[in-house]
């Protein structure tokens, strides 16, 4: 072959390589959602796990604390000419998730881990109508199809849920939290598009912000700073799960995706976490699915697939 030949074969064949480069990359907002699905949904039995150990705020305290030391070299990163903006972006986001933690961590300590596992999935019937009230972008036939078909499951995933609906405070404040992600979600669109910030950046500012949340609250609560720190190793390893891939990895993910892809998408990306978070608890809590349970799963898992099979919808 010569040297001529050689090189328009080389060339024919990494003209096809960018295309697949290109799908990857358009891919990978999603795919990265996907894997957060599959650690939030084993954050709850973990979760559940740590405040048998620890009292709520020492826990949040810890988790976003140790965040807060190991992504602090991202934050050189917003340190521009428009900072103020970086700090108002921030401090918005970070508030949020403050109070979503709050809902979320305090609930998982007052229900089951596959309860709050699937009453969190109802985000997915929010985050539409905050995508609406705040961007104005109505919802379309399918995205409302699949969020009555992901309500449906979760109906169907948590036993007692028509007679006896949200017997326990646990089961309220996770409502809540799922209402907070929807407008976590949303506003994050909004705010990232008006200045944006690194992702692994704005991961650092909302983890500090829920640190300082967190101490506050418990000087106010306990009057004083002092924290109950375990000394064995298993609390340390669920500790380092869920700062290494809950929060790092998650958090940057999402806000990754969030300035990509549409509110709604990224909310139905994170559809499979209830079904993730029932393996996990039945796994490491002993809970179990009924029939029923497992027939709600597979609604949300087709739901969710529905959603990814047109590339048009929400992008």
């Amino acid at each position: 072959m010569t040297e001529n030949s050689l090189t328009r074969a080389l060339t024919r064949h990494w003209m096809r390589f960018p295309s697949g480069a290109i799908m990857i990359s358009d891919r990978l907002p999603e795919l990265m959602l996907l894997m957060v699905a599959a650690a939030w949904g084993g954050s709850y039995a973990i979760a559940k796990q740590i405040t048998l150990q620890v009292a709520v705020l020492d826990f949040l305290v810890l988790r976003f604390g140790l965040t807060t030391i190991l992504l602090l070299p991202s934050l050189r990163l917003v340190f521009t000419r428009e900072w103020r903006k970086t700090l108002v972006v921030g401090g918005l986001l970070g508030s949020t998730l403050f109070a979503i933690f709050l809902c979320e961590t305090f609930g998982v300590s007052l229900t089951t881990a596959t309860n709050a596992a699937f009453l969190i999935s109802l985000c997915l019937v929010f985050t539409p109508i905050a995508e609406w009230i705040f961007l104005g972008v109505k919802p379309a036939p399918r995205v409302m199809l699949a969020a009555a078909a992901c309500i449906m499951g979760a109906v169907l995933m948590i036993p007692g849920s028509l007679t006896h609906p949200f017997d326990n405070t646990g089961d309220w404040l996770i409502l809540g939290a799922a209402v907070l992600r929807a407008l976590m979600i949303t506003i994050t669109k909004r705010l990232t598009g008006w200045h944006r910030i690194p992702a692994l950046a704005l991961t650092a500012m909302q983890s500090a912000v829920v640190c300082l949340g967190s101490l506050y609250a418990l000087y106010a609560v306990n009057g004083t700073l002092d924290l109950n720190i375990p000394d064995d190793m298993a609390f340390w390893g669920r500790l380092g799960f869920l700062v290494f891939f809950c929060t790092i990895f998650a958090f940057f993910a999402q806000n990754y995706a969030a300035a990509r892809i549409s509110p709604s998408r990224v909310a139905f990306l994170m559809g499979s976490e209830p079904v993730f978070g029932a393996i996990f608890a039945a796994l490491l809590m002993g809970e179990t699915l009924t029939g029923s349970g497992w027939v709600g799963a597979l609604l949300i898992i087709i739901a969710t697939t529905f959603m990814l099979q047109d590339n048009r919808v929400n992008r």
